[in-house]
């Protein structure tokens, strides 16, 4: 039997799925991570398809790439570039892969993602290029609004990417946004309200407290 936490989190899942259907967007539920990239896989299809990847510790923590990789899709692993040559390739491959996948910093009870950037390399991306997005995001992502996403991710997210990747940043010391203006990964703020392109935003929605 499911526990009460797990039944709130579907139905809160099943409710954000019809409000992102009005956006355009595709939503689906499952109950916890392994789940997920049964998931993640079905929706790459069968064929070799090229997929790049943004910054995301749901994504480096739980598998997905080594999923992606073992079932025979090229990963456009970024890490590997060594030079300025080898990086705008690599931007190129990026922009024209097949799939792209990253997770949501937050995501809206009525659907809407919020994301918050630095360089704008995983936002950009989310935006245009890749032909298909595909957001995998825990329940701990949810909140009420667009204002409420934006205080989560300075206040609760970045901080500890900040002490994770060794910024000086304020909210590495302190543990609350600064308002920084220095060395800021909250350079970029983008707020997904609807797909243009009809289905190309898909989004896993796991029952599970997953990333930061």
């Amino acid at each position: 039997m499911a526990s009460p936490k797990k039944t709130f989190y579907e139905r809160q899942a099943e409710s954000i799925i019809k409000k992102m259907e009005a956006r355009k967007m595709e939503g689906f539920y499952c109950e916890d991570t392994a789940h997920a990239r049964e998931k993640f896989l079905e929706l790459l299809g069968g064929g070799r398809k090229s997929v790049a990847y943004g910054g995301s510790m749901t994504i480096d923590e739980n598998g997905f790439k080594e999923a992606a990789a073992s079932a025979g899709h090229e990963l456009i692993v970024r890490e590997n570039c060594k030079t300025p040559e080898e990086l705008k390739e690599c931007k190129a491959r990026q922009i024209n892969a097949d799939f792209f996948l990253m997770s949501a910093n937050a995501i809206t009870l009525d659907g809407e993602l919020v994301n918050i950037d630095g360089r704008g390399n995983r936002v950009c991306y989310l935006m245009y290029g890749p032909e298909t997005v595909i957001i995998i995001a825990g329940m701990n992502k949810i909140v009420s609004d667009v204002a409420d996403g934006i205080r989560r991710v300075r206040n609760f997210a970045s901080p500890p990417n900040c002490v994770r990747l060794g910024c000086d940043t304020p909210c590495a010391k302190t543990g609350k946004c600064g308002d920084c203006l220095s060395a800021s990964i909250c350079s970029q703020i983008v707020i997904t309200r609807t797909s243009m392109v009809p289905g190309r935003i898909k989004v896993i929605l796991v029952g599970e407290e997953l990333g930061y």
